[in-house]
């Protein structure tokens, strides 16, 4: 089974990254649609149970929020893989402003998750972790994780 953990701003591409990479194989979890922890605990408990990978869309911009999905899906047979998107703070309030609704954030969000934002390191739990950044055309590119980036 695969934990995968998404990580960066809001507005970074991650779900986006997510419909394109994984939404055939994997069950997507997120804030943005259950509303509470404990919602998503008991959804991320049943994905272990059956053994069904996930992927975690939320923003998880420090360790302590990441170490929270070590503790609850640590076992044997889990992978966790991080992909840590490229976050700058200018490239993301610009793609805030084309959303709308609900999906349209106060930049005062962007800039309280910019001032956490921590980078992930293996030594959290990780097996793998990437590097995602956007190019001009807004495709993904994918780089394997160097302790600096």
């Amino acid at each position: 089974m695969e934990v995968i953990l998404l990580m960066g701003l809001q507005a970074s591409g991650k779900s986006t990254f997510y419909k394109e990479h994984f939404s055939d194989s994997h069950l997507r979890v997120n804030l943005d649609m259950l509303h509470t922890r404990n919602k998503e605990k008991r959804l991320l408990l049943t994905c272990l149970e059956i053994s069904q990978s996930v992927v975690i869309d939320n923003t998880n911009p420090t360790k302590l929020d990441r170490q929270r999905y070590f503790e609850l899906l640590d076992r044997a047979d889990v992978t966790f893989i991080g992909y840590y998107f490229q976050s700058k703070l200018t490239d993301c309030l610009k793609r805030n402003q084309q959303r709308t609704g609900k999906a349209h954030l106060p930049e005062i969000a962007l800039k309280a998750t910019a001032a956490k934002l921590e980078l992930p390191s293996f030594d959290e739990g990780f097996s793998e972790l990437y590097y995602v950044t956007q190019t001009a055309d807004q495709a993904f590119s994918i780089k394997e994780w160097e302790n600096e980036v």
